[in-house]
């Protein structure tokens, strides 16, 4: 797979990471450090389903552990603030994307249940080839949840 857009999205999302002064939302949605690892679990989450594609099994994508706040509030714990949090991901998306970046066209071909919800509605609940999956994060999920990020900034 090329992996040129998401590394680019995430190059992106890690300008705006760093930038200061992200506050909380003012519709009471996440603040910065829970978007920054609902991203982590997603990613390793995908990497997940792209292992198991490669090893042979049968995977499934669900990102519902990624929006479970107990789930969120774990992972902000397990770092020492914000910059840790950020290096993580970004240890992490270089993970995804090397890991993307050596599947061939028919690892990447391979259907994956999935089943994804965004703001309490189900968006997805069908089969999608994993290279969707992981041209999702580069086309939809991360420049989405940059823009988040911004919109933080600007509360």
């Amino acid at each position: 797979m090329d992996t040129t857009a998401l590394r680019s999205a995430y190059d992106g999302l890690f300008d705006v990471a760093a930038l200061p002064d992200l506050g909380d939302a003012r519709d009471g949605g996440w603040n910065a450090d829970q978007v920054l690892a609902h991203l982590l679990s997603v990613d390793a989450a995908v990497a997940s389903v792209a292992l198991g594609v490669v090893a042979g099994s049968r995977p499934t994508f669900d990102n519902r552990i990624a929006l479970d706040t107990w789930n969120l509030d774990r992972i902000i714990a397990d770092h020492a603030g914000r910059a840790d949090l950020t290096a993580h991901l970004r240890r992490q998306a270089t993970v995804l994307c090397d890991i993307a970046d050596q599947l061939n066209e028919a690892a990447a071909s391979v259907l994956v249940p999935a089943f994804l919800l965004s703001n309490d509605k189900v968006v997805l609940d069908q089969p999608v080839p994993l290279a969707g999956i992981i041209d999702g994060l580069a086309g939809d999920h991360i420049p989405g949840h940059t823009q988040q990020l911004l919109d933080l900034r600007a509360a």
